[in-house]
């Protein structure tokens, strides 16, 4: 992972409560905890769209 150090104005009350909410044992790894969520969505979103109604699960009757 390349690591960069980029100075950005954060709300704090806003990231330390991401922090607790996301159990990061810091402000730094609360941004990156929810980075990767963000991103995470956004390609479950596309993959859900992309296959809506043409996927079957395994347990899933109807």
């Amino acid at each position: 992972m390349v690591v960069t150090v980029i100075a950005i104005r954060l709300d704090k009350r806003l990231v330390d409560e991401a922090a607790r909410a996301l159990g990061a044992k810091s402000r730094t790894e609360a941004v990156h905890i929810a980075l990767r969520e963000v991103v995470a969505l956004r390609r479950f979103k596309k993959l859900m769209k992309k296959h809506a109604g043409k996927l079957k699960f395994a347990g899933y009757d109807r």
